[in-house]
């Protein structure tokens, strides 16, 4: 499912198409236009390059039968009395030959290799913008991660494909076409016995790039929980857990067992392949024989000399090959197709995203955020997260947002902050419904830090600056805002300062607790000049004193900006200008602290709880 109009294709819908779907010639063209337009604006000079080299290859091979030809006659002539010097041009002629034919090998294998990287970057910086583009609500749905997964298997390596199988295609078709002449000089049947013969592999090949592409797609689903499942047995915040509850042998056999059931499934598979495989082969292998066969015939005959068939049989050699290389190019073709019209399934999303989030620029400030009346639902659910959710923020104003877990705060808070676009009702920043501006100048204007926090294995420096990234670097304001969260001296005490790596998977990296990576995100916070700033949890893991010294000054902090933050501790609270209760997905009451109090609700009741938790060491936490 996708929400906000953005769609993708479904694994079994995207069978069902390219099952039924017609391989026309000129769909042919498009993907082979559309994969070298991508491998020619990667590397122009690469790809020139190896056109041209394949055309030497296919003259030197057609130069190599011709010598041939002219070494047996020298042969032939010497075993009836002729004189060794007429071996030496012949012998000189096909070590230079076969020489030079190695040579230009060697240079294509390199070039394809750098152009292979090169299209491998393009490509993932395409897909990596898609991915970074689409709207949040993608990743709450399974079918994307089936979508993503197989196109970074596929995006960078499949129009290459194209495009290197295209320049096969036209090696194979020159070396064809000289070499082909050459034969049909010797004999114009031996040419129509060759080409006969690419028959067979032609069909068992298309038929063989079906089987793989319905392998691929039925195989999405398991790879990414075999890739799930070896991030969780090798990451390092996992291993703790893994070791206290002993779930390292448990976890294996649960991977292996994955693995097991996709060698199972890949055996019957590549038994398929290999069955049409060896009947085409076989086919092929047998019109070959018909065809040693007549130029046996026609030396009996004595319509060719013994130095033509060695000729013809080098060439049929040569010619076996390139009919089997172009066919083999032709197959690729067709099976790198069938991959990238999933590829461009997932690209158009990135321009769906781009209109679908378009719009005037959001304003700079604003006096008054209304969330009016607003419903959200996440894909794939029938429950709502939201429901007719009425909350207002004024500038200057410290807004909190309270409820027991999966009262839908943190849902409110991203819509807030334009990650999602709500359902129902309206966001609107001084009376336009921010689905009329640019959501990217929405969330520009917006510091969030939720309490899932990314700790990024970056420098200090670089992870106050995440903050905001389009911003000039400047150490005096990364070091105000992390003096404003707190974390200026710890992070000043680092080995290297704000230049240490916060991470111990890096040589010299450090690691910091719980609360001190909360203070660093919140310096994010800070670092961003944002007029609203979204603290979700933002003291889950500081110790009540660093709790209490922050809420103390955060209105000194925030210097006039507006601030929503979510909190589980009703003590922390009690200062906001108002605070929102929500139960169930909707606002239960509103008001001050005092009023709440006072008014004996939802709010009253858990601040009690919490209290009585604290004063009563006889009664449990709730």
């Amino acid at each position: 499912m996708a929400g906000d109009g953005e769609t993708f294709v479904d694994p079994l819908d995207l069978r069902v198409r390219e099952r039924n779907q017609r391989r026309s010639f000129r769909r042919g063209a498009t993907l082979v236009a559309r994969s070298t337009s991508l491998v020619w604006s990667s590397g122009r000079w690469l790809f020139l390059a190896l056109a041209a080299l394949q055309l030497v290859g296919a003259v030197l091979l057609a130069g190599q039968v011709l010598v041939v030809e002219r070494f047996l006659n020298a042969v032939v002539d010497l075993s009836e009395g002729g004189s060794m010097q007429g071996l030496v041009g012949p012998v000189a002629a096909l070590a230079v030959l076969m020489g030079a034919a190695a040579l230009v090998g060697s240079v294509q294998g390199s070039i394809r290799r750098f152009l292979a990287d090169s299209v491998a970057r393009r490509t993932w910086q395409q897909v990596l913008a898609v991915a970074t583009r689409v709207s949040l609500r993608q990743f709450e749905s399974p079918a994307f991660y089936d979508s993503l997964q197989r196109v970074s298997a596929n995006a960078a390596s499949r129009p290459l494909q194209v495009t290197q199988a295209l320049l096969g295609a036209f090696g194979s078709a020159a070396v064809t076409v000289t070499v082909g002449l050459t034969l049909a000089a010797i004999h114009p049947a031996l040419l129509g016995l060759l080409v006969l013969g690419g028959l067979p592999l032609l069909l068992t090949n298309r038929r063989e790039s079906r089987l793989e592409f319905d392998f691929s797609v039925r195989q999405t689903y398991p790879a990414r929980e075999r890739g799930y499942l070896s991030i969780v047995l090798t990451g390092r915040n996992e291993a703790k857990e893994i070791r206290a509850f002993g779930l390292g042998r448990t976890l294996r056999r649960r991977f292996d067992g994955l693995y097991g059931r996709y060698q199972e499934d890949l055996a019957v598979h590549l038994r398929r392949r290999t069955l049409l495989s060896v009947v085409g082969n076989l086919a092929s292998a047998l019109v070959l024989a018909v065809t040693l066969f007549f130029v046996v015939w026609l030396i009996a005959q004595g319509e060719m000399t013994v130095a033509q068939a060695g000729a013809a049989i080098v060439a049929i050699r040569m010619l076996q090959g390139q009919v089997a290389t172009l066919l083999g190019s032709v197959q690729s073709i067709f099976e790198a197709g069938l991959f990238l019209d999933d590829v461009d399934a997932f690209m158009e999303l990135g321009p769906s995203a781009d209109s679908l989030e378009a719009g005037d620029p959001a304003p700079e400030s604003f006096a008054e955020i209304h969330a009016q009346d607003v419903g959200f639902t996440y894909p794939g659910s029938d429950v709502p997260a939201l429901r007719g959710v009425d909350v207002t923020i004024r500038r200057g104003e410290v807004v909190a947002l309270v409820g027991e877990n999966g009262s839908g705060k943190t849902t409110l808070a991203k819509i807030l902050a334009g990650l999602y676009d709500a359902d129902d009702g309206a966001v609107r920043w001084d009376g336009r419904d921010t689905r009329t501006l640019d959501r990217s100048t929405v969330r520009e204007r917006v510091a969030p830090i939720f309490q899932d926090f990314v700790r990024y294995a970056f420098s200090a420096r670089d992870n106050v600056e995440v903050g905001d990234v389009e911003a000039p670097g400047d150490d005096d304001r990364v070091r105000a805002a992390a003096g404003r969260a707190g974390a200026d001296g710890f992070l000043s005490a680092l080995p290297q300062g704000y230049d240490t790596m916060l991470s111990r998977l890096f040589r010299g990296g450090r690691d910091l607790s719980g609360g001190q990576w909360q203070r660093v995100a919140i310096a994010r916070a800070f670092y961003r000049d944002a007029p609203l700033i979204i603290l979700d949890e933002p003291t889950a893991s500081l110790d009540p004193r660093g709790e209490h010294d922050l809420f103390e000054s955060l209105r000194d902090v925030l210097a006039g900006r507006t601030a929503v933050f979510i909190s589980h501790r009703f003590s922390s609270v009690r200062s906001a200008d108002r605070i929102y209760v929500l139960d169930e997905g909707s606002v239960a009451e509103h008001g001050t602290h005092d009023e709440l109090m006072a008014r004996g609700g939802l709010y009253a009741d858990l601040f009690t709880l919490q209290a009585d938790a604290y004063l009563d060491p006889g009664r449990s936490t709730p």
